[in-house]
């Protein structure tokens, strides 16, 4: 990965709609009509907001068209202010600045699929739904929401694919019941996993989700937070052992940059990095967009952060450098 590649450039609100309770979707176009870098199913985008902060959506719209980016924001009293600014100032023939986009819940071959929304989850999931059914693969949907109301493009989902969708507002029905959907996974197919479970939502319900696909074969279940972990696997404040992290220095090595750093004690490789001049992209600084994502060259990665899957992990080839660390003396980077 080579930051400040990226995508970057200023775009035209094109259209603006209210799709559901407290949820605004753009429609985002270049302002002299270039085509949009391509993206697929699961990528997301960054806003960088004015005099604010730098928040990522889900693309929700069409890959194949190349003209315009779609994203859909609800309003979350009590977030940071990146969604309030969305719904306050964003308004049609309104510009705004962009980044990406970029993709850690990208959509992998299968010969079914089970998709579970929750709330603003849908997001990310609307077009792998419109992939599966192009792909001919055999998929369903469990959408849970507060209300009806409040449940973004369900109408839109349930006229296209019947009753491949099941809509559960929480108001009506109760809480998703995911256990009857995941008491066993499908056999695995010739031609790789029998079933793939993509989950996109609120916290609880991504837990519910990994505990009943525990015994599935690795790699069953992808999943997309909107805030960081807290269990100690990813927590920034403790290792795998649960042990504080943070507490030892370790020697940095930035191949590309020909500098060797320290980084000390409860500093960050991010901001380590950062002060010794070296440009790199951020964002969220809590492990959840996968902006700052790096290249390993060398050493053993202390993973802290909720984006990269077991197997990613387990490889050692990349880190989010704002919340993971080394566990030995010494890492090497490409930066």
């Amino acid at each position: 990965m080579n930051p400040g590649a990226e995508y970057e450039d200023t775009l035209l609100v094109a259209r603006r709609e209210e799709v559901a309770s407290d949820v605004v979707a753009l429609t985002l176009r270049h302002p002299a009509g270039r085509d949009l870098p391509a993206w697929e199913p699961g990528a997301h985008l960054d806003l960088v907001l004015d005099a604010g902060p730098t928040r990522q959506y889900s693309l929700c719209g069409d890959p194949a068209d190349r003209a315009s980016w779609r994203i859909a924001v609800l309003r979350a009293p009590a977030g940071r202010g990146g969604s309030a600014r969305v719904h306050d100032t964003l308004t049609e023939g309104s510009t705004v600045r962009v980044r990406g986009p970029r993709n850690h819940f990208a959509l992998r071959p299968a010969a079914r699929y089970l998709f579970i929304a929750g709330g603003i989850g849908i997001t990310p999931i609307l077009p792998m739904t419109a992939a599966a059914e192009a792909a001919g693969a055999d998929w369903r949907l469990l959408y849970g929401g507060r209300t009806r109301a409040s449940m973004a493009f369900a109408d839109e989902l349930a006229a296209a694919y019947g009753d491949k969708v099941r809509l559960v507002p929480q108001d009506e029905e109760g809480l998703l019941d995911l256990a009857p959907y995941l008491t066993a996974p499908y056999p695995t197919a010739p031609s790789g996993p029998g079933t793939l479970v993509y989950c996109c939502g609120p916290e609880p319900l991504l837990q519910v989700a990994e505990e009943a696909c525990r015994d599935w074969p690795e790699g069953s279940l992808r999943t997309e937070r909107f805030q960081p972990r807290t269990d100690p696997r990813t927590d920034p404040r403790t290792d795998d052992t649960g042990a504080e992290s943070g507490s030892r220095a370790f020697e940095l090595v930035l191949t590309r940059s020909g500098l060797t750093l320290t980084v000390e004690p409860e500093r960050s490789v991010l901001r380590t990095v950062e002060a010794a001049g070296v440009p790199v992209l951020y964002s969220c600084e809590e492990g959840t967009c996968g902006t700052c994502e790096t290249d390993v060259v060398e050493g053993e990665v202390d993973h802290h952060d909720s984006v990269l899957t077991d197997e990613e992990r387990a490889s050692g080839e990349t880190m989010m450098i704002c919340v993971s660390r080394c566990r030995g003396p010494r890492l090497v980077l490409d930066l």
